[in-house]
C-alpha cells in the first residue's frame, strides 16, 4: 500500500535495456532516435520535467487505535504524510471533508484510518465505501483485507456478488464497499433489507469524487441526498469523506455532489517522484497510405460531435479519401512506442481513448514483438469495459504480478487501482480534460521512482493546438467538476426513485434543492405521483427505470452467433454506430463481422472474419430551437444558449479499404431515429456582416460547417468535457434563427453543463479555435484544424480560410460589446 511513507520493498522500476538502467530522459532518447526522425522532424514538440519532491510526514493522531497502527506498520507504513493526518483528524471528529491532492498522494489513508479507527473502537459502526468503478472497489477491498483487521468484515456488494453472499453482507458486513449504480438499484430500493447496517452507518465515503461531472454526476448527487434520507430515518447522520484528484474548487464541487458543507484539503506532502513528461506529435505523411495495422478496421461513427442521445464510445480517426498530406496515426505511433519500450523491459500502461482502439494498440504490439523475439508478445494485452469479470480480474491480477509488461487500455484504468511498479504511460490522444491528463501520467512512478509520459497527439484540433502550446497544459490549473443537480431530466425521475423509497415530504424538498417543488408538480400533473396529506406517493407498481451513467439502458451483448459464445458488451447509446448490422467489431485482438443487432432484447449476433474493409457509420440530423435562457447581442453577432431538440438516425455505412481508404461501397441501415432534449450554445451571423468579412455566399456553409467542426474539438479546452460528450450543427439559414448559425449541444438529456460553460467564456473558447485553425499547417483543412472524424456529411463541404473569417467577425464584435458594456 502506498498511501503513507513506506519501507522501501526493493529497487522499484527495472528500467532494464540494451544500454542498461536508462533514466526516463535516455529512455525518451532512445525512442526519438528509433522514431527514425531528424532533428528538423523530431516528433517532440516538448519535454516538461516535473522535479521531484520530498515529503512531510506527521505524528499519529492519538485516536488510532494501537491495532491499527499496527497493521499499517505490518504494511510498510511508518508515518502518514502531513494531508492525511489533516483530512483524517477533520473526519474523526464529525467533519465533511474532502481530499484533493495528486495521484499516489494516499488519499486512501486518509480515509480509512478515521473509518477504521471508528470501526475498531465502535462495535456497532458500520463504514461505506463507494467507487465509480468496480476495478477500484475490488482493490480497495484487497488492501483492508490484507490489513488483518478483526471483526471489520469488509466485502464488495456489486453486479458480480453472487446472490449467496448479498444476505451475508447485508446482515454481517461492517465495511460494504460498493459503487452508486448498486445503491440507487440495490440498497435504497432495499433498504428494510439494510435497516440494521443503515442504522448503524457512520461514515461514508466517495472516492475518486471528481470522475461524478455531467449528467452521471448529477444523478449520483440525488442517489447521495437518497441515501442521507434514508440514513436519517433510521437515526443516523453519517459523515461524508471525498477523495479526489487535484481540481478546481475541490470543496464546492463536493458540496454540490453531497449537499453538505465539505472542507477541502488541498496542500499535498507526498512525495513525488521525477517525471519527465514529453508531447509527441506524429510526423506528416505523404499520400500514399500506410501498411495496414493488424486488426485495424476502425470504425467511424459518421457525425459530427456525441451520439444522440447519449454519447457514444469514440472511435479512433481515420484519415478521410483525398486528403493530400496526412498525419501518422496516433494509433500506429502509441503501437511503435509500446513496442519499443516493452522490448526494452520497460513496464507501460498505453491509454487510449477508445475500446476498438485499445484492441488495435494490442493486436499490433504483440504482432510486433513476435517477429522481433518470438512469444514477448504474450506480455501484452488490452484492458477495457465491456470484458467478462473473470477476464478483467486475470488482466489485473498479470499486471500486478508483472507477467504483463505492457497494457493498452482505456480509461477504465485511470482510477486509483494500485499499479506499483509501473515505468512508463503512453496517452493516445489527450483525455478530454487536464485532470485526467494527470490521472494518467500518475499511474507511473508510484512507488516513487522517476517516470515517463508521454502524449501522443491524435490528428485532432485539440491535440494539435496542445502539442504546439504546452503553456496551455503545464501550470495551469486542472479544471472544475460540472455537475447540475438542478437538471430536470435528472431531478424529476429521482425524486420518482426516492417516492418509491418512502412519501415525498415538505422537508425532503429543502434536501433535494432548487427545483424540487416545481419538479413536484410536474409529476403529479403528468401522473407520476399522487398528492396525500402525508406527502407525494409514487402512483406505479413498478420502479421507475433511471440510468445513471446515460448509457441509454440496459447493454447490449455481443454474442457469436455460431458457438452462442458471449464476447462482451457495448453500451446502448452507441450500439448504433459501433454493432449495426455490417460492422466490424474487435474482441482480445480478433475480428468479427455483425450479422444482426436486435435493439429490443439488447443482442449483436457476430461471426469471425477477418475483412480487409473497415466500416464507418453515417447519420443525419436535424436541430429545432425550443427555448432561449440567455441571449447576448454584439453588434450583427449573436450569442446565445437555450434548450433545443436533437434528432439523429444512422442511416448507412461506408466500407473503406484499410490499406487505402478507398471507399468500396456505401450501404443502406434502417435503424431507429434517436430524439434529445438538451442545451446548447450558438451564434448566429449577419449577412451583411459575413459579405464585409469577404466570405462568398458559396464559401458560407464550408466556413460554418469547419468553424463548428474546430469549436467543438476546442471546447475541451475551457470545459470537463470531451469531444465525445458533445454535438453539433451548423447551418447557413435555420429556420429558427433565420441567419447563418453554428450550434454547439450536451449530448445528454437535459444537458450536462458544459453549453453553460461554453456560453461564460464563449471569447477565450473560439479565440483558441481560430488560433487553432491558424496555426496549422495545411492549406484547405485536415483532421488536426477542421475536420472531424465523426462528421456525418464527409466533411463536406468545408472551407479553413474563410470559417478563420467568420471566427474575426465574431471575436472582434464580442470584444467591442465587451468593450462597450458598463
Amino acid at each position: 500500500m502506498t498511501s503513507a511513507a513506506t519501507v522501501s520493498a526493493g529497487s522499484g522500476a527495472d528500467w532494464s535495456g540494451p544500454a542498461g538502467n536508462p533514466t526516463p530522459a535516455d529512455l525518451l532518447r532512445r525512442l526519438r532516435a528509433r522514431s527514425g526522425m531528424t532533428a528538423a522532424g523530431d516528433p517532440v514538440t516538448h519535454v516538461e520535467q516535473v522535479t521531484a519532491r520530498a515529503g512531510t510526514t506527521a505524528p499519529w493522531p492519538d485516536w488510532v487505535p494501537e491495532q491499527l497502527r499496527a497493521a499499517l506498520a505490518g504494511r510498510g507504513v511508518v508515518a502518514p504524510w502531513r494531508h492525511q493526518t489533516e483530512a483524517a483528524t477533520l473526519a474523526y471528529e464529525g467533519q465533511h471533508v474532502v481530499v484533493a491532492t495528486g495521484t499516489a498522494s494516499g488519499k486512501s489513508l486518509a480515509y480509512q484510518l478515521p473509518t477504521l479507527a471508528r470501526l475498531l473502537t465502535d462495535p456497532r459502526a458500520t463504514v461505506l465505501y463507494l467507487a465509480p468503478t468496480k476495478a477500484l472497489a475490488a482493490d480497495q477491498l484487497r488492501t483492508v483485507s490484507e490489513l488483518g483487521l478483526d471483526d471489520v468484515r469488509p466485502a464488495c456488494y456489486d453486479g458480480d456478488t453472487p446472490r449467496a453472499e448479498r444476505e451475508w453482507i447485508r446482515r454481517h458486513s461492517r465495511f460494504v464497499l460498493t459503487n452508486p449504480d448498486m445503491v440507487h438499484h440495490g440498497m435504497l430500493p432495499g433498504h428494510a433489507g439494510w435497516s440494521t447496517f443503515l442504522r448503524r452507518l457512520t461514515y461514508v465515503i466517495v472516492d475518486e469524487c471528481h470522475t461524478y461531472r455531467g449528467v452521471f454526476g448529477s444523478h449520483v448527487a440525488h442517489v447521495l441526498r437518497r441515501l442521507r434520507r434514508q440514513a436519517a430515518r433510521y437515526g443516523r447522520s453519517p459523515v461524508f469523506v471525498l477523495a479526489s484528484a487535484t481540481s478546481g474548487d475541490p470543496a464546492v464541487a463536493a458540496e454540490r455532489l453531497t449537499g453538505l458543507p465539505v472542507t477541502a484539503i488541498t496542500q499535498d506532502h507526498s512525495p513525488r517522484g521525477g517525471l519527465t513528461f514529453a508531447l509527441w506529435e506524429p510526423p506528416l505523411l505523404p499520400a500514399d497510405p500506410e501498411p495496414a495495422m493488424p486488426g485495424s478496421a476502425l470504425p467511424g461513427s459518421g457525425r459530427p460531435g456525441s451520439a444522440v442521445p447519449g454519447p457514444a464510445a469514440p472511435a479512433d480517426d481515420v484519415p478521410g479519401a483525398g486528403t493530400a498530406l496526412v498525419r501518422r496515426s496516433a494509433l500506429r505511433e502509441t503501437a511503435d512506442l509500446l513496442t519499443d519500450t516493452v522490448a526494452a523491459g520497460v513496464r507501460t500502461l498505453a491509454f487510449v481513448r477508445s475500446r476498438r482502439g485499445a484492441e488495435v494498440v494490442a493486436t499490433t504490439t504483440r504482432h510486433a514483438l513476435n517477429e522481433a523475439v518470438p512469444g514477448l508478445g504474450e506480455r501484452v494485452a488490452a484492458y477495457r469495459a465491456g470484458y467478462l469479470r473473470e477476464d478483467r480480474r486475470a488482466l489485473e491480477r498479470s499486471l500486478l504480478t508483472g507477467e504483463l509488461l505492457g497494457l493498452a487500455s482505456t480509461n477504465a484504468l485511470e482510477l486509483g487501482v494500485d499499479l506499483v511498479g509501473l515505468d512508463a504511460v503512453l496517452i493516445c490522444g489527450y483525455p478530454g480534460t487536464r485532470a485526467s491528463l494527470w490521472q494518467q501520467a500518475g499511474r507511473a512512478g508510484r512507488s516513487g521512482q522517476e517516470s515517463l509520459a508521454v502524449l501522443v497527439a491524435r490528428d485532432d484540433p485539440l491535440d494539435t493546438y496542445l502539442v504546439h502550446h504546452p503553456e496551455a497544459l503545464f501550470g495551469q490549473p486542472v479544471e472544475a467538476t460540472v455537475l447540475d443537480p438542478a437538471n430536470p431530466y435528472v431531478l424529476g425521475p429521482q425524486l420518482c426513485c426516492a417516492a418509491v423509497e418512502a412519501p415525498l415530504t415538505e422537508a425532503d424538498l429543502d434536501l433535494f434543492g432548487p427545483g424540487s417543488a416545481e419538479a413536484v408538480e410536474a409529476l403529479v400533473a403528468g401522473g407520476a405521483l399522487r398528492k396525500r396529506p402525508t406527502g407525494w406517493y409514487w402512483r406505479h407498481s413498478g420502479r421507475p427505470e433511471v440510468d445513471l451513467r446515460g448509457t441509454g439502458g440496459t447493454p447490449i451483448c455481443v454474442v457469436e452467433s455460431t458457438t452462442g459464445r458471449l464476447l462482451g458488451t457495448v453500451d446502448p447509446a452507441s450500439a448504433h454506430v459501433t454493432v449495426h448490422p455490417g460492422a466490424v467489431h474487435l474482441h482480445q485482438g480478433a475480428s468479427y463481422v455483425v450479422d444482426e443487432l436486435d435493439l429490443e432484447d439488447g443482442c449483436a449476433l457476430v461471426h469471425a472474419e477477418e475483412p480487409d474493409w473497415s466500416t464507418h457509420a453515417r447519420d443525419v440530423t436535424s436541430l429545432s430551437v425550443v427555448s432561449v435562457r440567455s441571449r447576448l447581442d454584439a453588434g450583427p453577432i449573436s450569442l446565445f444558449l437555450g434548450e433545443v431538440d436533437v434528432t439523429s438516425q444512422v442511416v448507412s455505412y461506408q466500407r473503406r479499404r484499410i490499406a487505402t481508404g478507398e471507399v468500396l461501397d456505401t450501404r443502406p441501415l434502417d435503424l431507429p431515429a434517436r430524439e434529445l432534449r438538451t442545451v446548447a450554445v450558438w451564434f448566429t451571423v449577419s449577412d451583411p456582416a459575413l459579405v464585409e468579412a469577404e466570405v462568398e455566399p458559396a464559401d458560407v456553409p464550408g466556413a460554418l460547417h469547419a468553424a463548428e467542426h474546430a469549436a467543438i474539438g476546442l471546447l475541451p479546452l475551457v470545459a470537463t468535457c470531451d469531444r465525445w460528450d458533445i454535438g453539433g450543427l451548423s447551418t447557413a439559414l435555420h429556420p429558427d434563427t433565420e441567419k447563418p448559425t453554428v450550434f454547439v449541444y450536451d449530448g445528454h438529456p437535459g444537458g450536462a453543463g458544459f453549453a453553460e460553460r461554453a456560453y461564460r467564456v464563449a471569447e477565450a473558447w473560439l479565440r483558441a479555435t481560430r488560433d487553432a485553425i491558424v496555426e496549422c499547417g495545411c492549406e484547405a483543412g485536415c483532421p488536426s484544424c477542421v475536420q472531424s472524424p465523426k462528421c456525418g456529411n464527409g466533411n463536406n463541404p468545408l472551407s479553413k480560410a474563410a470559417a478563420v473569417r467568420v471566427l474575426d467577425v465574431v471575436l472582434s464584435n464580442l470584444a467591442k460589446s465587451r468593450t462597450c458594456s458598463p
